[in-house]
């Protein structure tokens, strides 16, 4: 799918070039812009540069381009993730607000129970520490992965399930989901250098944690089978659970490899496999397809024919979720996204640099070359001039919004036997983010 999406852009760009919608791409004739106000945040749009020719022409020029930019902008949708100060998907979202209090309320007793869990074990200084550590890394970020194994669980249960005492069972288990995130997220801060983490600085990046992070991170790891014992102990389905967090566990690790193995690699070796298996395994598998595994395992799903249609769709969402969060590491706002990018840096096999190597001539193959993988501001800075060059903010455009179209017509037509508002409500809770 991930490749017909990108045979499709590129027709659909090509053919608004050769129709005067759309100006050439290369040579440096079209440029983006970010634009701040008060009541836009982090606005885009696209400038098209004279040439020496319409410079000549006075003032007729600029009367001229400012009629393309506006046809342009129609036309084109052009960096649709930024160009909405409220998202779509913030004004339809998955779950309401009052959901995300319900959930949050959770946490304090979780903190509770790992408390005096830990308290068998060291009743002071570890768990103090550890209590510490959960408090700082696990209720931050906006919980999608916890929430929607919530919201799956309330739109696969009978009626007649849908206790108080269950719904909170439901939402201990999407705690378990945010604390293997947030894990993940500790020990990737670390092998990435990443300084920021959803908005504070990374647990690593403190004074007195440093490298006692790691063993944080195999702490909370750890704590999670104790929970889904202690609330799931005695149903039949918990040895499934198990096994599911285990698999998902070590798939996630072996697509955290490939990440940093790859980075290791010639950027001129990059293509859509390598980066396709990247995502999968590295982001898909535990952001989309675990939540809606565990709430089938909680209401009674055993066909693996069941479990394998959501797999299908929930990667394919994965997928574009994770071209979504590679254009934002280039291209979003830091105070919005609460990091700072590190792709280009790190030379990291993202989406955007896939698409740069299928387009690139051999000049700007050397550029890339040269300047992708190092952390120096003016070599990150051509890398950005390059992918702008090369049209790739507005390949995205049209990749995200096709590819949107494309999930739901999969959803219609694969999700059999599960209900398709659900891979809806989490489609479109992703389409169009800010971060």
């Amino acid at each position: 799918m991930f490749s017909t999406m990108m045979q499709m852009a590129t027709r659909r760009v090509l053919l608004q070039q050769q129709q005067g919608i759309l100006p050439a791409m290369v040579g440096g004739s079209l440029s983006r812009t970010i634009s701040k106000s008060s009541e836009v945040n982090n606005s885009d749009y696209m400038t098209i540069r004279p040439d020496n020719q319409t410079q000549k022409a006075g003032r007729s020029s600029s009367s001229c381009d400012s009629k393309q930019q506006i046809r342009l902008k129609k036309v084109s949708r052009t960096l649709s993730t930024l160009n909405f100060s409220v998202p779509e998907a913030a004004a339809q979202t998955a779950v309401p607000k009052s959901e995300s209090r319900d959930f949050m309320a959770v946490f304090p007793d979780l903190v509770r129970d790992l408390t005096e869990y830990g308290r068998k074990y060291d009743k002071n200084v570890a768990t103090k520490w550890f209590v510490r550590a959960l408090q700082y890394n696990v209720p931050q970020g906006k919980k999608n992965r916890g929430l929607a194994s919530v919201l799956a669980y309330r739109m696969l249960a009978k009626h007649e399930d849908l206790t108080p005492e269950n719904i909170r069972r439901a939402q201990y288990l999407g705690w378990c989901i945010e604390m293997l995130h947030s894990m993940f997220l500790m020990i990737d801060d670390i092998m990435d250098g990443s300084t920021m983490r959803r908005g504070q600085p990374s647990w690593h990046t403190l004074d007195d944690v440093k490298l006692v992070a790691i063993n944080d991170g195999i702490m909370i790891d750890a704590a999670i089978f104790y929970v889904i014992k202690k609330h799931f102990g005695n149903e039949p389905y918990y040895a499934r659970l198990l096994e599911e967090f285990s698999e998902i566990k070590f798939i996630t690790t072996i697509g955290q490899s490939l990440d940093l193995l790859s980075a290791k690699m010639d950027v001129t070796q990059y293509t859509m496999d390598v980066y396709k298996s990247i995502v999968f395994h590295k982001t898909a598998y535990y952001t989309f397809y675990l939540p809606v595994a565990m709430a089938m395992h909680m209401t009674g799903y055993t066909d693996p024919e069941m479990f394998r249609q959501a797999k299908t769709i929930l990667l394919e969402i994965g997928q574009f979720y994770q071209a979504q969060d590679d254009f934002l590491d280039c291209f979003g706002d830091p105070a919005v996204i609460g990091k700072v990018g590190t792709d280009i840096a790190e030379g990291k096999c993202s989406w955007l640099a896939v698409v740069a190597m299928q387009r690139a001539t051999e000049e700007q193959k050397e550029v890339m070359k040269e300047c992708y993988g190092s952390p120096d501001p003016e070599k990150i800075a051509r890398v950005k001039k390059l992918y702008e060059q090369l049209g790739i903010p507005t390949t995205y455009a049209i990749y995200e919004e096709e590819s949107y179209n494309m999930i739901k017509t999969h959803i219609q037509q694969i999700s059999r036997g599960l209900p398709h508002e659900l891979f809806f409500k989490i489609m479109e809770k992703i389409y169009r983010r800010e971060a």
